[in-house]
């Protein structure tokens, strides 16, 4: 197929953009927070209360993502944690995500038109990259950034354009302020890199302007970002704790899971790894040929991210996102490659069959696991999601206050792990949080897990109990104390 204008182009990637948007905002703030959403919405929440981001190396990840959401969220008139809702958040990742449409566009160049297309079509559609659009974690921009990282550093090498090398490294930045993750990302890049270009490095190696441009405009974004702008230098040493935390957290963890994992999250029906299958031959074809090396470096570095992360007990569905990239663009090389092989009505005929499986597979999967059941125990992308239960919880509180005529409850929430709670108690003032085990002092309402015992089992054995579900097989208990009344009997 004869690649259209730049202009053509431009309009009709424009207009995926706009398409992607469309699917993405609907229902935003239907489906319960994630704990990892709540927990990115409580940092977002003390950003907007004046406080700088600190990064922490025990269980939190970079300040990218929140740097984009702190001020849209104040656009949208946000002005303290208790402002927030769903929808706002949301709206971070539903932008980067249609934003991402756009890339394809920049990279007809690089990679060729249909490629770009069809893996348009499947970021617009596919189930991973609409469901986790709409989940405020750091995923989606991670992603992006990883592709930005791609086509500039193709554009430095190809063009020894300075200007491009430091976008490279500051695309390569973000990634690492998005997740430290990004290391394996880096030295999946330079594998692919190393071994589809190999012909023209080992006779020539990138001009040192390049790889210093690069290296300098990484190193300033990374620390900009991570110290947030110079207000927290001790960061540093914070990284590197990171690095064993990271390490134990890949042994699982309790997130252990079997090599085949993502296999069922990507393409349960293997539809997609078909015409993966036949990009991967067509780049191999063409590189043979010595044509078309970019699609070379697509295959080896989509192959090289899915062994290693396949290889890593840790396993969450979100991750799989990060594959979809490579599995995408494949599944374009693989369609391009049908049409390439046959110049007549039939391959023609072959090439747009093969289009409307995917758009249709992937459209009808993503109404289901994005729409009709985003927090379903069933979903596999709704990973130890938060119960719709969890809904009830501060309307329930809010009643009994309005009933017994009080007007700032103190809440008392006693358990190890108490998210998301934060954020769906986010409205009042008056909420203290305990490890089990000890003092909390007096409260209106005790939040406590099933096994509460000692002396709070004690003190609660008036209280009346009820029960809310907050993650599957996961209950917490509110106790109501009794009426005043009720005390004096």
């Amino acid at each position: 197929m004869k690649t259209p204008s730049p202009k053509i182009c431009w309009l009709i990637f424009l207009a995926l953009a706009l398409l992607a948007l469309a699917v993405r905002l609907p229902q935003l703030g239907e489906r319960p927070m994630h704990t990892d959403e709540s927990v990115n919405a409580y940092l977002t929440g003390k950003l907007l209360a004046g406080e700088s981001f600190h990064y922490d190396p025990q269980d939190r990840h970079g300040p990218a993502l929140l740097l984009i959401a702190e001020p849209l969220v104040k656009l949208l008139g946000a002005k303290n944690f208790a402002d927030l809702t769903e929808s706002e958040l949301r709206l971070t990742p539903v932008i980067v995500g249609s934003a991402t449409i756009l890339l394809f566009g920049a990279a007809v160049e690089w990679l060729g038109f249909i490629p770009c297309l069809i893996a348009a079509l499947l970021f617009v559609v596919g189930s991973l990259p609409v469901y986790y659009s709409r989940y405020f974690i750091h995923e989606t921009l991670f992603v992006a950034a990883t592709f930005a990282l791609m086509l500039s550093g193709w554009h430095a090498l190809a063009k020894n354009s300075i200007l491009f090398a430091a976008l490279a490294g500051v695309c390569a930045a973000l990634m690492l302020a998005c997740k430290e993750t990004a290391v394996i990302h880096f030295f999946a890049l330079g594998v692919a890199l190393l071994f589809s270009q190999w012909p023209k490095l080992k006779n020539k190696l990138p001009p040192v302007k390049i790889m210093v441009a690069a290296l300098a405009a990484f190193g300033l974004t990374a620390i900009l970002l991570f110290t947030w702008f110079g207000q927290n230098w001790r960061v540093f040493a914070d990284l590197l704790q990171a690095i064993p935390n990271f390490a134990h957290r890949a042994g699982g963890e309790g997130h252990e899971k079997a090599f085949t994992y993502y296999f069922g999250i990507l393409d349960p029906l293997f539809i997609y790894f078909l015409v993966a299958a036949a990009g991967i031959y067509a780049v191999i074809c063409d590189a043979v040929a010595g044509q078309r090396r970019a699609g070379l470096f697509v295959a080896i570095y989509g192959v090289t991210i899915f062994l290693i992360y396949s290889l890593i007990p840790y396993k969450t569905p979100w991750l799989a996102l990060n594959f979809w990239l490579p599995l995408a663009l494949l599944c374009g090389f693989g369609v391009d490659g049908i049409w390439q092989q046959f110049q007549n009505a039939t391959g023609r005929w072959i090439a747009a069959v093969a289009i409307a499986a995917l758009v249709l597979v992937a459209g009808q999967q993503t109404k289901t696991l994005a729409f009709d059941y985003p927090a379903d125990e069933k979903n596999p992308l709704a990973y130890a999601h938060t119960t719709e239960d969890i809904l009830n919880l501060p309307v329930q509180i809010a009643e009994i206050c309005r009933q017994r005529n009080l007007t700032s409850p103190r809440i008392a929430v006693v358990a190890k792990d108490a998210w998301p709670l934060p954020w769906y108690l986010r409205k009042f003032s008056q909420v203290g949080y305990w490890q089990p085990g000890t003092e909390t002092g007096d409260a209106d309402f005790f939040i406590t897990t099933t096994d509460v015992t000692g002396p709070l089992a004690e003190r609660l054995k008036n209280f009346r109990p009820e029960f809310f579900g907050v993650r599957p097989n996961v209950l917490l208990i509110l106790w109501v104390p009794p009426k005043s009344d009720d005390r004096h009997e």
